[in-house]
């Protein structure tokens, strides 16, 4: 569950949430099966398919010291109709 990061909220994931699709980022070892299974045990959801991607690892320097971004796995869950995952809690 460590590996399991957060969902992802841009523009453009806004725009997919309508096409009940949702955005999170894990950690590179995790594969499109553990995610899958994560998803749908944790929200109690049917998942209908995974696309995922590696984001490239940036160089920073801060000073004379020069490092790089953190990198990790952005997976794109398509749910099946009837299903959602509640992002934002309704007080």
């Amino acid at each position: 569950m460590d590996k399991m990061g957060y969902p992802v909220l841009t523009e453009k994931t806004i725009r997919l949430l309508e096409k009940n699709q949702y955005n999170f980022d894990v950690d590179i070892k995790l594969d499109k099966i553990e995610v899958k299974k994560w998803i749908e045990l944790f929200f109690d959801v049917k998942v209908m398919s995974i696309n995922s991607h590696r984001l490239p690892i940036k160089k920073k320097r801060i000073g004379a010291i020069t490092g790089y971004t953190a990198c990790y796995k952005r997976v794109i869950i398509t749910l099946k109709s009837g299903y959602s995952i509640p992002l934002f809690s309704n007080k």
